[in-house]
């Protein structure tokens, strides 16, 4: 398998959701440096576990879809299965 096997029509997406996460990871420090609300910061930290989590989600989803769904043959099922029971710590 090659480094063009693991891009898949998704990976754009979730780059976008990473970025979203990235400025809201931003925007979450510098109100932190600001001295803004605990309850301000604690709504931007939501905004960024969410656009995580999403793009987590999205990626795991993606690999079960496209990457396990696919495995064909017996030796490599069985290393879908591995794979797969790897990726779900993530989850």
């Amino acid at each position: 398998m090659n480094n063009s096997d693991h891009i898949h029509k998704s990976h754009p997406e979730i780059v976008k959701r990473l970025k979203r996460a990235q400025g809201h990871l931003k925007a979450t420090i510098d109100m932190l440096a600001d001295g803004r609300s605990c309850v301000d910061v604690a709504q931007q930290l939501f905004a960024v576990e969410k656009a995580i989590t999403q793009a987590k989600k999205s990626l795991i989803k993606d690999h079960i879809d496209h990457c396990l769904d696919d495995a064909g043959g017996r030796a490599r099922g069985r290393s879908s299965i591995a794979e797969l029971k790897e990726i779900t710590k993530y989850l």
